[in-house]
């Protein structure tokens, strides 16, 4: 039997909660950012924890499952431990990530013409940690901690910002596929911020453009804010 198709457009109600506290200004250009590996340089910190553990990340393929093993017996960590590394990584680590360079400052410059929102998959126990990771480092947005894709959450954000630009940033390209199938008028950046992972992956298809820098992505979002007159 065929799977069932992911739904695009669904929103857990206590994603719904947090976007329902912000105060978005209606008619203002919007920008939606992923944190990690866009902020914040997830694997970095990752291989770091992994290595306190006796372990290390080999970047074969872009994921994580299948590429975590055993420092000295190269043995693959099964899947079914993943979840329990993980949730570790981000009890640990979450507070303690490090911005990708150059995001503070580029997104500084684009507030002066657009409101920001940082909607990130960190689970829902470490969003008060990640925020303020991300403000002790100059990048002092609203957090919204998101459950599965992100295509309902960008909608209902666009909805709540009225009819003005949204450009969002992610570098899973299910996420990205996913917001142009909810809002089909954003304007979709794939961004991986490491090197190494960026050439373990194509551009996106559904993304309207393919980074690893946040000058390259600002320049970007500054053009299209020009032609469209915001």
């Amino acid at each position: 039997m065929k799977a069932p198709e992911p739904d695009f457009l669904a929103l857990d109600a206590a994603v719904q909660a947090q976007i329902d506290a912000l105060d978005l200004a209606p008619g203002r250009p919007l920008i939606i950012s992923d944190a990690d590996e866009v902020l914040l340089q997830f694997v970095q910190g990752l291989e770091i924890y992994l290595e306190r553990q006796g372990l290390w990340l080999d970047l074969q393929s872009f994921a994580l499952t299948g590429n975590v093993r055993r420092i000295g017996t190269n043995e693959r960590i099964p899947a079914a431990e993943m979840p329990d590394i993980l949730g570790g990584f981000f009890a640990s680590e979450t507070a303690s990530l490090k911005a990708v360079p150059d995001a503070a400052e580029t997104l500084a410059d684009l507030s002066k013409r657009a409101q920001i929102v940082v909607l990130t998959n960190v689970p829902q126990d470490q969003r008060a940690a990640r925020a303020a990771c991300l403000a002790g480092q100059g990048l002092d947005y609203p957090v919204i901690a998101n459950t599965g894709l992100k295509g309902g959450a960008v909608r209902y954000l666009a909805e709540a910002a009225g009819r003005a630009p949204v450009f969002f940033l992610d570098d899973i390209p299910h996420n990205i596929s996913a917001v142009a199938k909810a809002h089909e008028e954003s304007q979709r950046i794939h961004f991986i911020a490491d090197e190494r992972l960026a050439k373990l992956l194509p551009p996106c298809d559904d993304g309207h453009f393919h980074t690893t820098k946040w000058q390259l992505a600002g320049d970007f979002i500054h053009s299209r804010l020009d032609e469209t007159g915001f």
